[in-house]
């Protein structure tokens, strides 16, 4: 079986789904890999790396596509400008495509995908059980990013983060919120302890409140039901508006006393609940930072700008994107082992073995023998062709 790695062309994508370690183990399970040439560079690998790993490196990315089994990627598929062509559509008929897809978001993609027969995973779709950890690709990625946040926090916060006593005078430590405690908030929380801040959390879910106070922060808790704040698969979900409002006046309570805040709140599927009101954010003292790291699915604050970092009020608002992709050789490193894992699920003995009734691949499987099969994707589908319809 022939797996391939293309070079990612999606800008500002540096991470690559193969390293020359996990080249190493797959081919030792039998695999034939194929590498295209520089895919590994952003992420320090070379192609003299793959080379010596085993791997055979190939220049012409319409050859690599086009005479393979498997294609590793980190980002979905994506139009190439040097080729003219999509990526999509340099597959051939039956290849088998793994990596961050956006299945719930890229539906034209995904309708493409199942039109070629395409046989399509989505690695954000693994179900968080304990089966599949070392295949959680999400978790790997959010603690990359949470860690991130913070750095790039500090580096635009104009004071230090740990308290200070010098013959000059005290510097008192910052004091950072952040909301939603989940992998990458726990992440964040862990990080800015490390720096000496002093920090509190919140979020929705009772059950995030051991997690953070044994970090040494403070968790800020909001009164609701049990059922309220718990979604599936230990993420949040929607609130009632009611509560919603709730949350955004504690919330705002918490923020003007902050000088930092990273905010992680996601609901799959959805639009970033917005926590941040452009009320609250007048609120903070001036030079004060937010780091959002919901930009890109709408963000956590009103103002936030996707990619963007911009001047409100006084306070520096980052709309992160892609903060993995910002530390490619940790990232590369650790998504490369999560496909290696997934892979040996997938191919027990270089046979790809798509079991409906398995609950990793079932969880993952987007796209099969040309039809969706996933079924969130699919109703996805169906419901943007009905607004499309009433258009």
């Amino acid at each position: 079986m022939i797996l391939s790695i293309p070079k990612e062309i999606v800008p500002g994508e540096r991470r690559v789904a193969a390293t020359p370690d996990s080249v190493r183990r797959l081919l030792k399970k039998g695999f034939e890999i194929q590498v295209e040439s520089d895919a590994g560079l952003a992420a320090t690998f070379t192609n003299r790396d793959y080379e010596l790993a085993g791997a055979k490196m190939i220049s012409d990315p319409e050859s690599l596509f086009s005479n393979t089994d498997v294609i590793l990627k980190v980002q979905g598929p994506a139009f190439n400008a040097a080729l003219e062509k999509d990526e999509c559509d340099l597959m051939r008929e039956g290849t088998v495509l793994i990596g961050l897809l956006q299945p719930l978001t890229a539906l034209a993609t995904m309708k493409r995908l199942a039109q070629k027969k395409i046989t399509a995973f989505a690695m954000e779709l693994m179900p968080r059980i304990t089966r599949a950890q070392r295949m959680d690709v999400l978790s790997a990625m959010s603690s990359l990013a949470g860690y991130k946040a913070v750095l790039l926090a500090a580096a635009a916060f104009g004071r230090i983060f740990p308290m200070m006593s010098t013959a000059a005078g005290t510097l008192y430590p910052a004091k950072v919120l952040v909301l939603g405690a989940g992998v990458a908030g726990l992440q964040a929380i862990a990080t800015a302890k490390r720096l000496g801040a002093v920090v509190e959390a919140f979020d929705v879910r009772r059950a995030a409140k051991e997690e953070v106070e044994s970090l040494g922060a403070t968790f800020v808790s909001l009164e609701l039901t049990p059922e309220e704040g718990e979604g599936t698969g230990g993420y949040a979900k929607a609130l009632s508006e009611a509560s919603h409002q709730k949350e955004l006046a504690l919330i705002h309570a918490h923020v003007k006393a902050a000088d930092i805040v990273i905010t992680t709140a996601l609901i799959p599927g959805k639009k970033a609940p917005v926590l941040i009101t452009a009320e609250a954010l007048k609120a903070m003292k001036r030079g004060s930072v937010i780091v959002d790291m919901a930009a890109e699915t709408g963000g956590n604050c009103s103002e936030t700008r996707v990619g963007q970092t911009v001047s409100v009020e006084g306070v520096m608002l980052i709309g992160a994107v892609n903060l993995a992709a910002s530390i490619p050789v940790d990232a590369s490193q650790m998504y490369a082992n999560n496909l290696t894992h997934f892979l040996n699920h997938l191919c027990p003995e270089l046979t790809l073995m798509v079991n409906p009734k398995d609950e990793i691949t079932q969880g993952t499987l987007v796209t099969h023998e040309g039809v969706i099969v996933h079924e969130r994707v699919k109703a996805a589908v169906e419901a943007s062709e009905s607004t499309k319809g009433r258009a």
